[in-house]
């Protein structure tokens, strides 16, 4: 049985992960190529506050090029989650509605792009959101739903009838950027775990969140940050 759950650094949508019949075994997909940048920090270039539009955005996400051949692009989710709520978590329900159903943070500059992983049995993912603001703008919003997401050890994802128990933790990020977050969730649902790592990284004004099976966010972090904040 596969139950799908799609979840953003925002709360519960966009990334489209699905929580597969065996859980810590997609963990371990190897990546095709090694990261284009040393792990303690890409060649980037110091970005200015000046925010990009969302046009300038989509050409920095990664591609298949950049990840290989056994990455498959997923077709955008265009589907409602109105149906999402949230349970257990107080922190998160007063990010309101729109923090639980929208699938996008409230900044007006983003592109987004999914993969799914086709080297290993399960079926891994990992996916890429880049956001673009002033610097204290997007400081602020990502801390605060980082914040609000691991303030609660446990809580409840309801969409539609379908119930899934949410664990989250704190982990720590790699020293990039000019800011780090990063969490680990594991959702339980039907009696199956899937366990999913999200880290965003602040470089002046633009924010990357790459989400997915742990090894492949740890495999692509870099790459990730290093082809957002190259200069164009």
């Amino acid at each position: 049985m596969r139950v799908r759950l799609t979840i953003t650094a925002l709360g519960l949508t966009a990334a489209a992960l699905t929580l597969p019949a065996c859980s810590a075994g997609t963990s371990q997909a190897k990546s095709t190529s090694p990261s284009s940048a040393p792990a303690d920090h890409p060649a980037t270039t110091k970005q200015s506050d000046a925010p990009l539009s969302s046009a300038a955005l989509q050409p920095r996400l990664l591609d298949e090029s950049d990840l290989g051949s056994d990455y498959t692009r997923k077709p955008e989710d265009t589907s409602s989650h109105d149906d999402v709520t949230v349970t257990g978590c107080p922190t998160l329900e007063k990010l309101g509605g729109d923090a639980a159903a929208s699938g996008s943070l409230d900044f007006p500059n983003k592109a987004k792009v999914s993969f799914t992983y086709t080297g290993g049995s399960a079926g891994s993912e990992v996916s890429e959101e880049l956001y673009s603001d002033t610097s204290t703008k997007l400081s602020d919003g990502i801390d605060r739903i980082f914040d609000a997401m691991t303030g609660c050890p446990t809580y409840q994802v309801v969409s539609g009838s379908t119930v899934i128990n949410v664990t989250s933790q704190k982990t720590t990020a790699p020293r990039l950027g000019d800011q780090q977050w990063s969490q680990l969730m594991t959702f339980t649902s039907g009696g199956q775990d899937s366990v999913v790592k999200q880290t965003a990284i602040r470089e002046g004004s633009l924010l990357l969140i790459v989400s997915g099976a742990p090894a492949l966010v740890g495999q692509h972090l870099d790459k990730a940050l290093a082809k957002a904040t190259a200069t164009r």
